[in-house]
């Protein structure tokens, strides 16, 4: 099994090219999202790092966005409390997909929570900052200064473009996408 590792700045479509590749997905942010919603022991333990935000379980959105709004450093205890479990959830993935012939990981802070693996294929998304905040602009709950926050933990996207051995220029047409993504396909398989 090969694992693929998409890199590439928030809101650049990273997610979307992942499901291009027809493989096994394991989407990181849908992971935190059931998380949030159904671990229990996460609220707990969010409760008590954070008792001024989590009040009860399941965990709202917006509670996250306070604590993350109301001091920085409240982004990286959510994380490290969060982490744990989508780590174990995506070890469970890799186990049930072991016999793929390709597996995508889209997890935001791949490298930075050093979750890769050295014979990982990364490929970078690279798109236009304009469009990307054209973008974000349109999501629910869109707030810069929680955008910054998250920027402030990551690597920059020159230094994750240097590690990929792929690059996918993401101009939001399918077309240009998918053929980029069968290329890459026929040079891994």
């Amino acid at each position: 099994m090969k694992r693929i590792g998409i890199l590439g700045d928030i809101g650049s479509g990273k997610t979307y090219i992942a499901k291009c590749f027809g493989f096994p997905v394991f989407n990181a942010d849908q992971e935190v999202a059931k998380i949030y919603k159904n671990n229990r022991k996460v609220f707990q333990k969010l409760k008590k790092e954070l008792p001024n935000y989590f009040d009860s379980f399941p965990v709202k959105k917006k509670e996250i966005i306070n604590a993350i709004l109301s001091n920085k450093k409240n982004l990286k205890k959510i994380i490290k409390i969060v982490h744990y479990e989508v780590r174990k959830k995506m070890n469970d993935f890799l186990k049930k997909n072991q016999h793929k012939k390709l597996v995508v990981l889209d997890v935001p802070l791949l490298l930075e929570n050093k979750i890769n693996k050295k014979k990982d294929i990364l490929i970078f998304v690279e798109s236009k900052k304009s469009e990307i905040l054209r973008r974000l602009k349109k999501r629910k709950n869109f707030s810069m200064k929680i955008l910054n926050n998250f920027k402030k933990i990551q690597l920059s996207l020159v230094l994750k473009k240097e590690k990929a051995q792929f690059i996918i220029k993401n101009n939001f047409r399918k077309k240009s996408v998918k053929i980029r993504v069968k290329e890459i396909i026929r040079n891994l398989i």
